[in-house]
């Protein structure tokens, strides 16, 4: 099953918004030093906006992530599956992180949100090194819904 695919079906899109959202907060209750305040007061500031704003824009944001990453996810299919799905990630780290920041940047690009998009814009230097950082818990959330 690919991964847009397995999105297809609104429950499991819901759970893996639900997770999606999970990892996030994670990740950034995780950071540390002055890169680690930028980006917990940034998240502080997006979720005064909306409490589910968070989960709405992943969600808004999931069938283009999906696409992103599912060619690493089939090469580590290809691969035999040898290691884990996280591993494959992380070795492959920069690459998803670079597919992934597409995405956001082009919406960046796109909107409207001048506070969202200032604040975007202040993060976006260290956010391929912040992705780059999640990819454990990226790969073990693929894992979980696409096979």
């Amino acid at each position: 099953m690919s991964l847009p695919d397995a999105l297809s079906d609104p429950q499991r899109r819901q759970a893996v918004v639900r997770d999606a959202t999970d990892v996030l907060n994670a990740e950034v209750r995780d950071k540390g030093g002055i890169s680690g305040i930028a980006v917990k007061a940034t998240f502080k500031m997006v979720r005064g906006l909306s409490p589910n704003f968070i989960p709405t824009t992943i969600d808004a944001l999931l069938d283009d992530f999906a696409g992103k990453v599912q060619p690493f996810y089939e090469d580590w299919e290809a691969g035999g599956r040898s290691g884990s799905c996280a591993s494959y990630f992380q070795s492959r780290g920069g690459e998803v992180a670079d597919a992934l920041l597409s995405i956001t940047d082009e919406r960046a690009r796109k909107s409207d949100h001048r506070s969202l998009v200032k604040a975007y814009q202040k993060l976006r230097p260290k956010g391929r090194a912040h992705v780059v950082a999640s990819m454990p818990r990226v790969g073990t959330l693929i894992e979980k819904y696409a096979t």
